[in-house]
């Protein structure tokens, strides 16, 4: 098949659930002989991740975006001005900032772009859809997320494909907004899903969840587990000494990392539990940095921050390596997750992982067996499990093999990339 892959960019600055799912479904499908084109939106796809993956020019730059939004002036620029905008050296600074611009904004801009065609980012839609419509037709386009609902009506006026979108935590960022822009949005998401050819969930959970907020029938929504390259991580030492419990995600507020650190300093309470470290790492945008020293702060206020270690954001690789020297880890996230590639690379590693009891946790754990759960945003909770784990006689070790053997036979790319290819075979065929 010919498929062309939107996925926006996140500068790199901080694990990337969505980007880092669309780098290994490209490299499975090309591995598998399939031709697709992955282009980027909004902010480069950078680092070792991604490396050779992106084959086409940056569309939506994020500052010609912004720029457009607030002023007239840029919706009529020409495309010489456009591109200084869109150059690697300004989409850097802009990915350093982060998110820099207020929630009013940022909701605006997102009703905005949900409207495509009718939207004030309407010339960089057109830009896309010329760009699409001057290749060879592809047998279909696919979203990363429903966020990019609005390209799917001039996409397929354009070059008559079917359209697939990737449904995954699109209600983390849009429930986050100021009212009424969750309102506004999830209306708007409903109003277009009929440009969309086939939804595919990452999770029965999420299916499920998007199912009622956007009011689609059952066999509109697939679901594709992502997936991993276990071989590139290699089974966990048997024994870590000194025992270490991790955090891989953005270091942020809302996965929690605050949490897992109040379940550490319970645990340092206890004797047993002296030599015991936590390692973070998952990298940060500017937003998130005064949340971080709240975080640091509670750990020095308590006398364990010698025991902490902060690891830059590492690529795959990196990953692999930091997940060999963690007991377990945990991602404590607020919200209900749509799914959790971190605890498949942890599991991918022999590493058992603690989830919270709620989105798609426990069918992630029913389907590995790689861990236990945790009563949601519970710092005792999360704390008495990862106790378990430390200190049962060989549950982690069980656990981990668990995962790891799961995710060897149900989570792997090439699987991934197959049930993503019958979805796709199955739109493609219908014809208008």
């Amino acid at each position: 098949m010919r498929i062309v892959q939107l996925t926006p960019g996140s500068g790199g600055s901080f694990y990337c659930e969505n980007c880092l799912r669309d780098a290994g479904l490209v490299r499975a499908l090309r591995k598998a002989g399939h031709q697709i084109e992955m282009l980027p939106l909004y902010l480069p796809l950078v680092g070792n991740d991604f490396a050779d993956l992106a084959t086409g020019p940056i569309f939506l730059g994020g500052v010609n975006v912004y720029l457009q939004q607030k002023s007239a002036l840029f919706r009529r620029t020409p495309r010489w001005i456009d591109k200084v905008f869109d150059s690697a050296r300004v989409l850097r600074w802009a990915a350093r900032r982060g998110e820099a611009t207020n929630p009013a904004d940022l909701g605006e801009t997102t009703l905005s772009m949900l409207r495509g065609p009718g939207g004030r980012q309407v010339k960089e839609v057109n830009r896309l859809a010329d760009y699409l419509s001057d290749q060879d037709a592809p047998d279909v386009v696919c979203l990363s997320n429903a966020m990019l609902i609005g390209l799917a009506e001039e996409i397929k006026s354009r070059i008559d494909a079917p359209v697939a979108v990737i449904l995954q935590d699109e209600d983390i960022f849009l429930d986050d907004l100021p009212d009424p822009y969750p309102r506004d949005g999830w209306e708007i998401i409903a109003e277009r899903a009929h440009h969309v050819d086939a939804f595919i969930a990452v999770s029965h959970y999420y299916a499920e969840r998007m199912r009622s907020l956007i009011r689609l029938p059952a066999e509109r929504v697939h679901v594709v587990y992502s997936g991993i390259d276990p071989e590139s991580y290699g089974p966990a030492p048997e024994r870590i000494d000194p025992p270490a419990i991790g955090f891989l995600e953005r270091m942020s507020h809302p996965k929690g990392l605050d949490i897992l650190a109040e379940a550490f300093i319970i645990l340092k309470t206890d004797p047993r539990f002296a030599r015991l470290k936590l390692r973070i790492t998952g990298g940060k945008t500017r937003s998130d940095e005064p949340f971080i020293e709240l975080v640091c702060g509670r750990l020095v206020e308590e006398g364990v921050i010698g025991d902490v270690e902060f690891v830059p954001n590492p690529d795959q690789p990196g990953r692999a390596e930091f997940l060999r020297t963690l007991s377990a880890l945990s991602v404590p996230a607020r919200h209900a997750e749509a799914f959790g590639l971190y605890a498949l690379e942890a599991m991918g590693a022999g590493v058992p992982v603690v989830l919270p009891d709620r989105g798609a946790g426990p069918e992630l754990l029913e389907a590995t067996g790689g861990g236990l759960l945790c009563e949601a945003e519970d710092p005792r909770s999360l704390a008495g499990q990862l106790d378990r784990l430390l200190t049962e006689e060989g549950l982690g070790g069980r656990l981990g093999e668990c995962g790891r053997r799961a995710v060897k036979e149900k989570f792997n790319l090439d699987r991934m990339a197959a049930d993503m290819v019958r979805v796709y075979e199955s739109i493609a065929t219908k014809g208008p």
